[in-house]
């Protein structure tokens, strides 16, 4: 996992994003505890496929510079450095692809931005509101996030007993050591804790318009913190061409628990004809 790009100034910070291959623009956006090296078995088949594929570290994350105070991570401010790197790249309007809080900030930027999504697969996060919809069950799947809201005590913790807590939790994912080093650098698991310390009480209360982009909503069924239903429940909030699809034996992180199922997925859904 050496995956190196290069830098560039936008919104305040020095964002650090890879850059792969040559035609319409694929743009992939990664979640918590990850960093875009969690994409490195979609890039090459990606780029075989015939697409210039960008893969930033988001804000907080990876090679990105990570500001303190949680303010610095509500959504307004996390999609301006997704369309301040495509204004700097010269991209008008790019297909997306994005899991957990990426899959979120993609829903953000396909409801708030549609001319600049062409179209979106969402990994995992459904619509905001399926999510905050998803009944008893998700709320239960999604107590972590509440534990998470508590600085210093949940660094701690989490820490503790050689990350046994994160450990546990991943149910000891094979990435789990890449994250533990990851993290374990000098501010980074509060970066990246201050993405739920920063939108959690939007994702619960806030109000979301319909998507008006096609969408592609993907869910795994070894994932323990989020529903089946939140997922299929999102063709209720999708005012254009909806699709579902589920994969089996795969944990939350589909990209590395099923790599080739997935490419295989997003490559057909990619070359579809705009409007399918």
């Amino acid at each position: 996992m050496n995956l190196r790009g290069q830098y560039i100034d936008i919104n305040g910070i020095r964002l650090h994003v890879v850059i792969e291959g040559s035609g319409p623009d694929v743009i992939l956006l990664h979640g918590f505890p990850d960093s875009l090296q969690v994409w490195r078995n979609q890039i090459p088949a990606l780029v075989q496929a015939g697409y210039r594929v960008i893969v930033p570290d988001l804000r907080g994350c990876g090679e990105t510079d990570a500001p303190v105070g949680k303010t610095n991570y509500v959504i307004k401010t996390l999609i301006k450095d997704v369309t301040g790197m495509m204004d700097h790249l010269g991209i008008k309007s790019a297909r997306f692809i994005g899991h957990d809080w990426g899959a979120i900030l993609g829903w953000f930027l396909a409801i708030e931005h549609p001319e600049r999504v062409e179209r979106y697969v969402a990994m995992s996060v459904g619509h905001p509101t399926a999510y905050k919809k998803g009944g008893i069950e998700q709320k239960l799947r999604s107590l972590y996030a509440f534990a998470f809201q508590f600085p210093y005590i949940t660094e701690m913790m989490t820490k503790s007993f050689n990350w046994l807590l994160l450990r546990v939790y991943t149910k000891n994912h094979p990435e789990v050591n890449y994250w533990i080093k990851d993290k374990a650098r000098p501010g980074r698991l509060t970066a990246g804790l201050n993405w739920y310390r920063a939108n959690l009480l939007r994702m619960l209360f806030g109000s979301t318009e319909h998507a008006k982009v096609p969408v592609l909503g993907i869910w795994s069924s070894g994932d323990y913190s989020l529903t089946e239903m939140q997922m299929k429940q999102s063709v209720l909030y999708v005012d254009a061409p909806w699709r579902y699809e589920r994969i089996e034996n795969s944990s939350h992180w589909i990209q590395l628990d099923a790599p080739e199922r997935l490419n295989t997925l997003l490559i057909e859904y990619l070359v579809q004809p705009m409007g399918r």
